[in-house]
């Protein structure tokens, strides 16, 4: 479930003075195991003297790069202070060899011939690299589909994938429509000019996309929120619309909480944990390290990435007692109401605790 594969980088294509594609090379032997549904992501990983570093990137590429050319791409933006992030976008050349976990992730859509429909995207930033897998996806394999996407930036400079996004606007100009909205550069229309606010999300909402079918919104925190919201309050059904999020600022962002009631007066709870067919039972306290984190200690093969509640990576279902999530951005409510929970978020609140990694 969690096991890194050693793959070699085929290519790295600076996209910005910030950011860039890195391709991946997947060998026949592998490449069932690395076929993804757009809008999946890979988790990387380097081992130190220092320790582990994980971290999540969304694939951008579609399965035809796999399947033809046996590749696997997805997009980096550095962040600040960022050494994953610096180390890929600035060091990371061809034939380097990186540990990569097999594509996971429920964010994003699978396709089909048959479908007829109107696809809505609304990105901002680094959140068009699934976004990109999923538009290109769907124009590519569905002749009879439409994309809209909505791609916010602060300039033209920051635009990742422009070359490519245009491509797609020629290859399919009237199934696809492409609107660049630039908070720090003024653009002909109003509509465009600013951050991808409410009022936008609404006119846009009610104009070019009044027919969509399914939204997919991914970006920072506040952007996905205030358009989940918008459109929400516009008509659309709450299962229409999917999202994810690639960061949350721990100062700045309320994060949604589950709050229950400790069941017992005792210190420990017993956690039991079923994980590739094997179970182990851990001592976990109701405060402190996440179950995953006192799991990890002695089955470091449990599945995780990023440990913020983001990515989904750790989603486990729980069987017997209950626990107590403290923050959640990956998990929609109907998967919670089925037991689902983030072992990374989560904490037990009765004196016997068991679940089982999805």
């Amino acid at each position: 479930m969690s096991a890194f594969e050693k793959l070699v980088v085929a290519d790295v294509q600076p996209l910005t003075a910030q950011a860039c594609s890195v391709s991946f090379a997947v060998p026949d032997e592998l490449r069932e195991q690395f076929a993804f549904h757009p809008g999946q992501h890979l988790t990387l990983r380097t081992v130190s003297a220092t320790g582990e570093e994980r971290r999540t990137y969304s694939i951008c590429s579609t399965a035809t790069e796999l399947t033809e050319d046996g590749r696997v791409r997805i997009g980096v933006k550095r962040i600040p202070d960022g050494s994953f992030s610096g180390w890929l976008t600035s060091r990371l050349r061809h034939g380097d060899t990186v540990e990569v976990m097999a594509p996971a992730g429920r964010f994003g859509t699978s396709t089909s011939a048959a479908n007829a429909r109107h696809v809505g995207c609304i990105a901002a930033g680094s959140g068009i690299t699934p976004v990109l897998s999923i538009a290109a996806s769907v124009l590519r394999e569905e002749p009879d589909s439409r994309v809209t996407l909505v791609y916010g930036n602060r300039t033209s400079n920051d635009v990742m994938f422009l070359e490519e996004l245009a491509d797609l606007k020629n290859t399919y100009p009237a199934r696809f429509t492409l609107l660049h909205v630039l908070s720090a550069e003024p653009q002909l229309s109003e509509l465009l000019t600013g951050r991808i606010d409410a009022g936008k999300v609404a006119t846009l909402r009610d104009s070019v996309c009044l027919d969509v079918d399914a939204w997919y919104l991914c970006g920072p925190f506040g952007m996905v929120s205030v358009a989940r919201e918008t459109l929400v309050a516009g008509g659309v059904a709450e299962a229409d619309i999917h999202a994810e999020l690639f960061y949350v600022s721990e100062a700045n962002e309320e994060a949604p909480v589950d709050v229950l009631p400790l069941t017992s007066d005792q210190q420990l709870s017993q956690v039991t944990v079923t994980l590739a067919g094997r179970t182990s039972t851990v001592p976990v306290g109701y405060a402190g390290p996440s179950i995953l984190d006192a799991v990890l200690a002695n089955r470091p093969d449990a599945p995780y990435a990023c440990k913020g509640g983001v990515c989904g990576t750790c989603r486990a279902k729980v069987t017997v007692g209950a626990v107590a999530m403290a923050r959640n951005y990956a998990l929609e409510p109907e998967e919670i109401e089925t037991g689902l929970v983030l072992a990374c978020q989560s904490h037990p609140v009765t004196p016997e605790v068991s679940l089982e990694f999805a």
